[in-house]
């Protein structure tokens, strides 16, 4: 799908991936509708992609809320691409964790995604196109120790996005899934000690890589029609590894991983 001329709208869009992701399609010609809870932040990214001499509109929302997902989809008709980036979470044992906190990671990404995409599939099969981005963490393939809540919550994504790939076959309605490794965004300053649970494996063979190339590796993944892309190739290595060799990818994630 070529995203020139395209509405593209992308959650989680006030910094870091989203925010990059953005920019992104509006560089390539897209109007985009970033969605974030911070308005603030949203219009400055606004302003940068105005400046710039793109098309962008701001919507405040919090995506943990039913309500406001609803009020958000009567505001925004179906967009031609739908990129659901918004995430939250610490990375915390489960008994370490508020249920309310179990609740709240859980409602956003997996039931952000879920509830706002079910909004706009009518529409989207209907006229017979659109595309679907869901980005992911890499704990949605290889599982670490210390992050239960979180991880819980990418493997339900996991599941919505195969889900929907079988669902959607065969209607102009396409589905990517987007894994980058270790990025270089706000999350981990956002949340701290998430960093420090990085088993010593990961943090040895797999390199840090940027919010813009998330972007590119995004708008790639519409423009290319790609089912899945994990990157970097390091990322995709040990991800292979834990399909041949689940045990022992499974303990080398322990040993050097977090432990009580």
């Amino acid at each position: 799908m070529q995203v020139e001329g395209k509405k593209v709208l992308v959650t989680g869009a006030s910094q870091g991936i989203g925010a990059e992701a953005a920019f992104r399609f509006a560089a390539h010609g897209a109007h985009v509708h970033l969605v974030a809870r911070s308005a603030e932040l949203l219009d400055l990214q606004v302003k940068r992609i105005s400046e710039f001499g793109g098309s962008a509109t701001a919507h405040q929302a919090d995506l943990a809320d039913a309500g406001q997902i609803r009020a958000l989809a009567e505001e925004v008709p179906a967009p031609d691409v739908l990129v659901n980036n918004a995430g939250v979470g610490r990375w915390l044992f489960l008994d370490d964790t508020e249920p309310e906190e179990l609740v709240t990671m859980t409602a956003v990404p997996y039931l952000a995604a879920l509830l706002l995409t079910r909004e706009y599939l009518g529409a989207m099969r209907q006229r017979g196109s659109g595309w679907i981005v869901n980005v992911n963490s890499p704990v949605s393939r290889l599982p670490i120790p210390g992050c239960v809540g979180y991880q819980s919550a990418r493997w339900a994504l996991r599941g919505l996005t195969a889900s929907l790939r079988s669902d959607l076959r065969g209607t102009g309605v396409g589905v990517s899934e987007v894994i980058p490794g270790k990025v270089s965004s706000e999350y981990f300053s956002n949340n701290p000690g998430a960093e420090e649970r990085i088993p010593g494996i990961a943090r040895l063979m797999i390199p840090t890589v940027t919010p813009a190339q998330c972007a590119k590796a995004i708008v790639d993944a519409v423009e290319k029609e790609r089912a899945e892309h994990l990157f970097p190739w390091q990322l995709k290595a040990f991800e292979i590894s834990g399909r041949l060799f689940p045990g022992l990818t499974s303990y080398l994630a322990w040993k050097t991983g977090t432990h009580r």
